[in-house]
């Protein structure tokens, strides 16, 4: 009997923490480039053009005044690897290929632009995480992932994400 109580408590809070009670709905990140944790086209490597992916963002909550987009490879040998830092964003449903939506922050070569997946070996993951914000965030351009992370602390209204994966010569 207890299982079976502490089963329910434990649904009860999961569905209390994912709006399910409610009825809310989440925002959702997915792309007509790639599945999530499948592997993304040539196309968006160095290996060919190398733009960013389409990106279709459902489900913005309604309060948001902004999103930001945080793009990266845990993967990278010298640890994670930023590839695109973006924010003040305006509230749309569709990042477009080779497109700048919002202000830039820096990457992990020092540029302000979108590097696109180049894994020196092996398989590596490539996490597009989208985040709906309560404000502008105002800052300069070329601010650092961590900046931007501590900047969105406390206007984070929802988030989502999808991974694709990219192997060199496949």
């Amino acid at each position: 009997m207890r299982k079976v109580a502490l089963f329910a408590a434990l649904l009860f809070l999961t569905l209390v923490n994912t709006g399910s009670l409610k009825g809310e709905v989440k925002m959702r990140l997915s792309s007509p480039d790639f599945k999530d944790q499948m592997s993304m086209p040539r196309k968006l490597s160095c290996d060919a053009e190398g733009n960013n992916p389409a990106l279709i963002i459902e489900d913005i909550p309604a309060e948001a005044k902004s999103l930001a987009l945080i793009a990266d490879d845990p993967d990278a040998p010298g640890g994670t690897f930023v590839h695109w830092v973006v924010f003040d964003i305006p509230l749309t449903g569709r990042i477009e290929p080779g497109s700048v939506p919002g202000r830039q922050g820096v990457n992990s070569t020092g540029g302000n632009d979108y590097v696109s997946p180049c894994p020196p070996s092996g398989t590596h993951r490539y996490f597009f995480k989208v985040y709906a914000l309560d404000t502008l965030l105002g800052l300069d351009e070329g601010i650092t992932k961590g900046a931007l992370e501590k900047a969105m602390q406390g206007h984070i209204l929802d988030q989502a994400e999808i991974v694709g994966l990219y192997q060199r010569g496949r």
